[in-house]
């Protein structure tokens, strides 16, 4: 069979950073191994390994939820089969700059939810954060274990066109995407057993037991095993697939809402041999519906009297409640500004530039340039909710202007940004497709850990600048070189 020359097709897109390739077409660096090993497969050969890693994740039932797409619940998770590589040096750079910024977020969270001098000073105004749905009353002054808040952060970056790295957002409630992250890595393996070794790839398979070794530190009893479960909605929601993984490799207890029960202040696990005191709830359930008592009185989700519990200091949540104030996209402009605040250092990683439409000026400014903006809803996720002012009618515009204005709080406005292209094996050759990237941070008592890869997000549509797999995106593996 004949080998390929991958490169000699690929067509790169105009003013856009190619992960692969540089300006010149000439291979990267970082690349140059992965490159010499594609083009001696044959296409046979790339075929069948895309077939497997197909096969593969429709047999272990990696699948995530489309809620809006009517065709049933459970889709396989598309997979790429081609990975996209990040140099030592571009890595130190990513891990560095996102433990500076969830330091400064966890700081905004304790200050935010006890002495305001953020709000005092004048850096963050009080109305967007007493006008955020996720800043919760009922944090105000409750003392959180070690002073954490954040625990586990997801940190969306993207690249613009001159390789440039910027911060999207911040996902430090229940953020999702690690268990693609696990199993992207171990197909991967299946796919390219040689390679890995020898591009000296980093691992990520410690994420579980960093993630299990933090929690055990969080427990509020003084024990060697403390009792730790995962709470999850249940089977139909769309991150189903990871709550079963996580607590799986964690080897700890998967439970929902009523496989608890709460009394005199200590939460318990109803079992065959009876009550189990709980120390610690890794809870992928949202705020809103953890507690109908304090809570959305309707949840059957969560657990009756949890935040007494928790309030009294007899178990630990994880994420705690209230962080959705730190991840609002309103409050997302003001996270460079905490940086130099709580820190007294410049952010090294940018954010994208943010009008916030509730301001006249900017709001005007916004709808001048519309073409060239995407807009979202502060509190919206998943891509849905979007306007992507380049790619919509003049009539989708103006029913969207019309909807701003009923709330502009609740819209931010940002420069379309092109996203870096990264190569995908799509029928049969390498065809450019827009990615992002989700590292994953893991706080304990001990200080922050960030996994060496992440989940790389890819618009698997041609042209398309939404990656969210709702949207119709899939993931590639992430190699950190060491």
């Amino acid at each position: 069979m004949d080998k390929n020359d991958f490169s000699a097709f690929y067509n790169m897109p105009l003013h856009t950073w190619d992960e692969m390739f540089d300006e010149d077409k000439a291979v990267r660096t970082e690349y140059s191994r992965l490159m010499s090993c594609l083009n001696d497969e044959t296409s046979d050969e790339l075929n069948k390994k895309e077939e497997l890693s197909k096969m593969l994740f429709m047999n272990q039932g990696i699948t995530f939820t489309v809620y809006n797409s009517g065709e049933g619940v459970e889709k396989i998770f598309p997979f790429d089969i081609i990975p996209r590589i990040i140099s030592s040096q571009e890595w130190d750079l990513i891990s560095e700059g996102i433990k500076q910024r969830v330091t400064a977020l966890n700081l905004f969270l304790k200050d935010v939810y006890s002495d305001q001098f953020i709000i005092k000073d004048g850096v963050v105004p009080i109305d967007i954060i007493y006008s955020c749905p996720h800043f919760l009353r009922e944090m105000v002054n409750l003392k959180v274990p070690h002073d954490l808040y954040i625990h586990i952060a997801g940190i969306d970056l993207i690249r613009d066109h001159d390789g440039t790295y910027y911060i999207l957002e911040d996902n430090v409630r229940t953020p999702s995407g690690v268990s693609y992250m696990l199993e992207n890595r171990e197909i991967t393996k299946r796919l390219f057993p040689d390679l890995l070794p020898e591009c000296k790839v980093r691992s990520v398979t410690e994420y579980p037991n960093v993630l299990y070794n933090n929690l055990v530190a969080l427990s509020p009893r003084p024990k060697a095993k403390p009792t730790i479960v995962l709470l999850s909605p249940g089977s139909f929601n769309s991150a189903y697939f990871e709550h079963t993984t996580l607590s799986r490799l964690m080897g700890i207890e998967l439970v929902e809402g009523p496989d608890l029960i709460v009394e005199n202040h200590k939460v318990y696990m109803k079992t065959t041999t009876g009550l189990e005191q709980v120390d610690v709830i890794y809870r992928r359930v949202d705020d809103d519906y953890l507690d109908p008592l304090t809570f959305n009185s309707d949840s059957l989700l969560g657990v009756a009297g949890l935040m007494n519990a928790y309030r009294k200091g007899n178990v630990t949540i994880v994420n705690a409640v209230g962080n959705g104030v730190a991840d609002d996209k309103a409050i997302y402009a003001y996270v460079p500004d905490m940086i130099k605040y709580y820190l007294n250092e410049e952010p090294l990683l940018k954010n994208v530039p943010t009008y916030q439409l509730k301001n006249e000026p900017e709001r005007q400014y916004v709808f001048e340039h519309i073409n060239e903006m995407v807009i979202k809803k502060t509190n919206g996720s998943g891509g849905y909710g979007m306007l992507m002012g380049h790619a919509a009618t003049p009539q989708e515009i103006e029913e969207y202007k019309a909807e701003i204005l009923k709330d502009p709080r609740q819209f931010i406005a940002q420069p379309t940004i092109s996203l870096s292209s990264a190569p995908c094996y799509i029928d049969g050759k390498l065809q450019p497709r827009r990615v992002d990237f989700r590292p994953f941070a893991l706080c304990g008592p001990e200080g922050i850990t960030i996994i060496p890869g992440g989940l790389t997000r890819v618009a698997l549509k041609e042209g398309s600048l939404v990656v969210n797999s709702s949207q119709g995106g899939g993931s590639k593996d992430t190699w950190v070189l060491s």
